[in-house]
């Protein structure tokens, strides 16, 4: 599964030099450019190498660990966009990430998916575990009730693909890079049973998604039931999409 246009190509992970460069594209999307408040609460210390380390080891973990449905394709998809490095020729640069996953409650067709992530929490303290946990509860929400309806439908298979994360360096950016990553991910579902495909659009990537096939609910933006002592901390902005809608 690899696509080329120019000189972007797309094509899964293979190394852990993929995962590294990764992680940074991810950092400077998330944390430099959108600082995003669930991510920045989940990655302390992104900007210092002790922090990057950890996280990138994190990601590696999850790429290593992903699981096979009964067809024996992995239920997670890491697919990195990569150009010619300019610092070292002959060599490629991983210059953009999407993370797809077939997600199902139905043994064999998906990982099943929960919004607890209590367990990447480390030593938080209890302020900032509680805030996490009900933020990651609200942006995903909407997908686990849309699984669930998608397992009482019948449909088959009876799955979803959800695109994750899609992000691309902000140096890289506004080269159509993002639009590859999303219609590769697009042709997987397709392969897999025309699956349909969901996924929570930031304020950033939501046009694309929505030029490219997904849909709104007629939901709006997602809403986040917070404590009180947490209304003034910046959450994304995120809406539920999906290209069956």
């Amino acid at each position: 599964m690899a696509t080329k246009t120019d000189q972007v190509i797309v094509s899964t992970f293979e190394t852990e030099k993929d995962v590294e460069q990764g992680y940074y594209c991810i950092s400077q999307a998330f944390g430099a450019q959108a600082k995003d408040g669930l991510w920045l609460a989940t990655n302390p210390g992104w900007e210092t190498p002790e922090g990057k380390a950890v996280h990138t080891q994190r990601l590696l973990q999850r790429w290593q660990s992903s699981t096979t449905n009964k067809d024996g394709k992995p239920n997670t998809i890491f697919l990195k966009a990569t150009l010619p490095d300019p610092d070292n020729q002959g060599e490629s640069r991983v210059v953009g990430v999407a993370i797809w996953q077939q997600l199902s409650f139905v043994e064999g067709y998906g990982d099943p998916f929960d919004s607890d992530i209590s367990a990447n929490l480390g030593s938080f303290s209890e302020q900032d575990r509680r805030f996490v946990l009900q933020t990651a509860h609200s942006l995903w929400k909407r997908r686990i009730e849309y699984m669930r309806e998608v397992e009482a439908s019948g449909r088959n298979p009876p799955a979803v693909f959800t695109l994750d994360l899609c992000v691309v360096d902000p140096a890289y950016q506004r080269r159509g890079i993002a639009g590859k990553l999303v219609e590769t991910g697009l042709a997987e579902a397709k392969a897999r049973g025309d699956l349909e495909c969901t996924t929570e659009g930031s304020l950033m990537g939501r046009g694309l998604y929505r030029r490219l096939g997904f849909k709104d609910e007629g939901k709006g933006d997602i809403q986040y039931a917070l404590d009180d002592e947490f209304k003034t901390r910046n959450v994304p902005s995120n809406v539920f999409l999906r290209t069956g809608a």
